[in-house]
């Protein structure tokens, strides 16, 4: 699985511009937190070549870039919490879960 990292706050504006094109699924992580490690051994687990053709997956180490989950909060008004998974459409986030709800299966139930 290749993720998209997301580095950069100015990347949200891209992500919003290709959620009108596809869905982006944005993935956040806590590299301290052993809830984190256990969701993103299911995201992992659980992506396909299907699910790559719904979305793309961009992976956030909110350790080392707090202010973009900060941003993102922000930006799609939801609350920041680790781990986090997030769905954007159109500009918009239209799923989030968090914690041992994490999942890749959840999100593309969203998109269709």
């Amino acid at each position: 699985m290749d993720f998209i990292n997301l580095n950069q706050e100015a990347q949200l504006e891209q992500i919003n511009e290709l959620s009108h094109q596809k869905a982006q699924v944005l993935f956040k992580h806590s590299t301290r937190c052993s809830v984190s490690t256990f969701a993103k051994r299911i995201v992992v687990g659980e992506f396909s070549d299907d699910l790559e053709k719904k979305f793309d997956v961009h992976y956030l180490d909110l350790i080392a870039h707090r202010e973009i989950s900060k941003a993102i909060a922000d930006k799609y008004a939801v609350l920041h919490e680790s781990p986090q998974i997030l769905v954007i459409i159109n500009g918009s986030c239209v799923f989030s879960a968090s914690h041992n709800e994490v999942s890749l299966e959840k999100a593309a139930q969203v998109i269709g």
